[in-house]
């Protein structure tokens, strides 16, 4: 696998006006200006038979890894070439809401042929990515999803840095799309993939200096599946979550107590590669029946014998910290809908029917027109409590704001920032912000047969 590598490592040479889809489709690029083309592609997801009707930035590629700076002005002119309408996500960023790209709620979704242009300056370093925000499920299920790098301002000291994205497709045994999602599947924890991939390959390869450190960001893009992580014999830390440092130390995953991850969550690893050319690290997944192993780190080239006592702490970044005395409490209930109503499709999809529901009003559709579930002020600190009703868990995404875990029913919780927060079945989470960023923000499950069919709405912050 060596030509996955330009794909997966940091690159520090400059890029402007990039056109992706005119150069090396595993190119990062970095701060400066990009040129997205929404299109359709096929790949060997299997490796006897090239999947058809697949949809990237290339023809044949996967969604390369973007790279931006924090503090850096980052502009993506994107194009789509699709027949559908849609627009383009970038999940976890702090952004201006017009920027955020939620249909009808900040712009007007593309049409074929359409570009629209977004500007943003990335405030917070660390792991993120983006994905489309109409014809959502679709979409991501053909293979739309890709990560967006937010270097620091100050390099942390990383002999290599590994992006896997991981994700599920549903493919028959000849490596064709089958049924993307089902209403039982809807209905229930969502509709599972047959293929489980790290950056669309099975089992990749990829390649770290023997001896040194590196830094593993793993993205869970996958719309349903819950991933439980675990790195067998590995030295390291978990140095990040969901783009933020941790504030709390998380404990290192073991088979025992993987680390769970669930659609729209990402985390960051510091490990040390071993000493030995051709050892290997594997990322593992515990799942129904035997773990799987996703993708492995091989060691190769000379020894700098680096311990984890050699990196500095990340910088943490600047989100401010809620009041938690003199924070509001504004409470959410998920779970069935009250009815089955008929959502409207508003150019960006739908599976034709409601089964979820925020405060027991299902989300009519992206142009329904309704209004914001709360109003926030700006500036003020809020606790938002999180009570699932139903039997199925919940990762619970909220844009353009940064909250963090301060207590649960069923749990202990960590204080870390986050955008996406796994809430468990019955559980009860309280977690805390500062309503800083103005804008009408989306708010919902990350499941996104959950989105689609109720289990979505918006906060005001003005």
């Amino acid at each position: 696998m060596l030509h996955r590598r330009q794909f997966l490592q940091s690159a520090t040479a400059a890029t402007s006006a990039l056109a992706l889809n005119a150069c090396d489709p595993f190119q990062v690029s970095s701060s400066g200006e990009v040129s997205l083309d929404i299109q359709p592609a096929r790949y060997n997801v299997l490796p006897q038979s090239l999947t058809k009707g697949m949809v990237s930035l290339s023809a044949n590629a996967p969604p390369p890894v973007l790279r931006a700076r924090q503090g850096v002005p980052f502009f993506a002119n994107v194009t789509n070439r699709l027949p559908d309408y849609t627009t383009m996500h970038w999940h976890g960023i702090r952004l201006p809401n017009a920027m955020d790209g939620v249909p009808y709620l900040t712009q007007f979704p593309l049409r074929e042929g359409e570009t629209f242009r977004y500007a943003f300056t990335p405030p917070d370093a660390g792991t993120y990515w983006y994905h489309p925000h109409c014809m959502t499920m679709e979409l991501m299920a053909l293979g739309l999803t890709g990560a967006l790098i937010v270097d620091e301002a100050e390099d942390p000291g990383f002999d290599d840095d590994i992006t896997v994205n991981l994700h599920d497709f549903r493919l028959g045994d000849d490596g064709q799309f089958k049924e993307l999602f089902t209403a039982r599947g809807a209905a229930r924890g969502g509709t599972h993939g047959t293929v489980m991939t790290a950056n669309w390959d099975q089992d990749p390869v990829y390649e770290a200096r023997a001896g040194g450190l590196a830094r593993l960001r793993v993205i869970a893009t996958d719309m349903t599946r819950i991933y439980k992580l675990f790195l067998p014999g590995a030295k390291g830390q978990i140095i990040a979550l969901d783009g933020h440092p941790v504030a709390a130390p998380v404990p290192w995953p073991t088979e025992a107590e993987p680390l769970i991850l669930s659609p729209g969550q990402r985390v960051d690893f510091a490990i040390e590669i071993p000493q030995s050319e051709e050892q290997e690290i594997e990322l593992m997944a515990d799942i129904p029946g035997a773990p799987k192993r996703l993708a492995r780190l091989r060691a190769i080239g000379t020894n700098p014998k680096r311990p984890l006592i050699d990196l500095k702490p990340l910088t943490p970044n600047h989100v401010p910290e809620p009041n938690l005395e003199n924070a509001e409490t504004i409470e959410f209930v998920f779970g069935w809908s009250p009815s089955g109503d008929l959502p409207n499709n508003g150019l960006c999809g739908t599976l034709g029917y409601t089964f979820w529901s925020i405060n027991r009003t299902a989300w009519q559709g992206d142009a329904s027109g309704a209004g914001p579930l709360a109003i926030l002020k700006v500036g003020r600190s809020y606790i938002l409590r999180l009570r699932n009703e139903s039997p199925n868990v919940h990762p619970i995404h909220l844009h353009g704001l940064t909250f963090k875990p301060v207590r649960s029913n069923k749990r202990k919780v960590l204080p870390n920032w986050t955008d996406t927060a796994l809430l468990l079945k019955e559980e009860t989470l309280d977690v805390a912000l500062v309503a800083d960023n103005p804008g009408d923000w989306a708010f919902h499950c990350h499941v996104i047969e959950h989105q689609k069919t109720g289990l979505a709405g918006y906060l005001r912050v003005a």
